[in-house]
């Protein structure tokens, strides 16, 4: 996927980026995983077999708009 991407809302250009999820003393990447979320007693959300892929957000640097995108070359190097 290009890193050059235009905002599909006002055709400003993108930035790429990240969201964080904060958790007990660690900061992570959100990741996307296929299927319905079920709950967990301990952790919360059961996590299912399939691979997570990590979260790339993109935000205008004009309006400010963000889009997500789950691709495996969005892992962190």
């Amino acid at each position: 996927m290009t890193q050059d991407l235009p905002c599909p809302k006002c055709d400003g250009s993108m930035e790429r980026g990240f969201v964080i999820d904060n958790s007990y003393g660690v900061r992570i990447v959100s990741h996307w995983s296929a299927g319905e979320p079920k709950a967990s007693f301990w952790t919360g959300t059961k996590l299912p077999e399939q691979t997570q892929i990590p979260i790339a957000t993109f935000r205008c640097r004009k309006c400010g708009f963000l889009e997500c995108y789950a691709q495996p070359e969005f892992r962190a190097k």
